[in-house]
């Protein structure tokens, strides 16, 4: 993932058009985007500063969250379901959840999907 330009690079551009230069000739200058410009100084005026905003991180976990017990109810009633049969059970109750999102659902809160064995393991031969 790319990285933000540096608040040095991004003083040095504001400060340019704070002595005069113009946005698209400061970006020019120092080898920015216009658009770059015109984000550092709206930021600039609206936060005080154009610090950048952390790259990355989780932003759509709460929407998931938010159906924390339906999913917790759904795995209590059928313990032993495959992801793909959870999905379609909170469907029929109207909660859509992707696989992905699912899934990393079930990780943060440390729950496994692991299938149990329907027969008692062999003494004689390996099981799989």
């Amino acid at each position: 993932m790319a990285e933000p330009l540096s608040m040095d690079l991004r003083r040095r551009v504001l400060a340019a058009i704070a002595e005069g230069a113009s946005g698209r000739s400061a970006g020019r200058r120092f080898g920015v985007s216009a658009p770059s410009v015109s984000r550092w100084r709206a930021l600039e005026r609206t936060q005080g500063d154009a610090a950048p905003r952390p790259v990355g991180g989780d932003h759509r976990s709460h929407k998931t969250e938010a159906h924390a017990a339906t999913i917790s109810s759904a795995l209590e009633a059928a313990p032993d379901l495959t992801l793909e049969e959870l999905r379609a059970k909170l469907a029929q109750q109207r909660v859509f959840v992707s696989y992905g999102a699912l899934w990393r659902f079930l990780d943060r809160h440390k729950i496994t999907r692991k299938k149990r064995l329907r027969t008692p393991a062999s003494r004689i031969d390996r099981t799989s």
